[in-house]
């Protein structure tokens, strides 16, 4: 099944079980517009997961459907959940080791400032980093790739995964987090 079909189902299923927060009943044109899909899409996976006994549908009146997760949806929601999660752990320590491994070998080099260059989702493991081996962490929001260092100081670069490696100059001391997250996928 397609990745975005299966976002969808687990998006709507969700709602319709009030995880999301959202406790008023929910209309299909509703759950069209939170999981970003057709009305007749829509409609063709609220049949889906009620084929597969992950939700009932109740019609109320000639307008109006309810529907209602069951035992069995809860138990594939904790499920998807728990992969996620688990998905989730294993890319932040392949990311962790992957950044310690530059930053070490960088410290090694003699490096004494990382520049962080642009918002990462992952700047908590490269300040964790430079924090364990004593490298200097300075943050810069645009397209500033040099700081003013002394002569005699390294610097290594790292781009936020934002950032890719054709959208600036070719530097030798430099690390693309975007990079390290295609590693992963791969």
């Amino acid at each position: 099944m397609h990745q975005e079909l299966i976002d969808s189902e687990f998006t709507i299923l969700e709602h319709i079980s009030g995880v999301s927060g959202k406790t008023l009943p929910l209309r299909q044109r509703d759950l069209a517009q939170i999981a970003g899909t057709s009305l007749g899409m829509t409609n063709a996976i609220l049949k889906r997961l009620a084929q597969k006994g992950w939700i009932v549908i109740k019609r109320l009146n000639s307008r109006n459907i309810q529907y209602a997760v069951t035992l069995e949806g809860l138990n594939e929601l904790v499920r998807r959940s728990y992969r996620y999660i688990k998905r989730t752990i294993k890319n932040v320590v392949f990311y962790k080791d992957r950044i310690d491994q530059v930053i070490a070998s960088a410290k090694a080099g003699d490096t004494a400032i990382v520049l962080l260059v642009g918002q990462s989702d992952l700047d908590f493991i490269v300040e964790h980093s430079c924090n364990r081996y004593g490298v200097r962490l300075h943050r810069a929001a645009g397209f500033s790739p040099r700081l003013q260092v002394k002569p005699d100081e390294k610097q290594l670069t790292v781009y936020a995964e934002t950032i890719m490696m054709n959208q600036v100059s070719e530097e030798q001391n430099a690390l693309f987090l975007s990079k390290i997250i295609l590693e992963s996928a791969g």
